[in-house]
């Protein structure tokens, strides 16, 4: 699933493919807006983590994998 995630004062936004389920990055951002975890913390799909402060949060946006298609397709 796709994460982006927008940090204030950033003009880019840190976009990441994760292996995690909908509901625990939606657990993870809540309990980091709530101000019950200092960090958001979540790991893509190569293992690397991304932490952001929670108090830099501004937004985050949990949607559905981008299909690329690969070679040529008939419209």
């Amino acid at each position: 699933m796709e994460v982006k995630i927008g940090v204030q004062h950033t003009p880019r936004e840190i976009v990441l493919e994760t292996g995690q389920a909908t509901e625990e990055v939606e657990r993870l951002v809540s309990e980091a807006l709530a101000g019950k975890a200092p960090l958001l913390s979540l790991t893509d799909e190569d293992g690397r983590r991304v932490l952001v402060p929670s108090e830099k949060l501004a937004y985050v946006e949990i949607g559905k994998p981008t299909v690329r298609r690969v070679g040529f397709t008939t419209i």
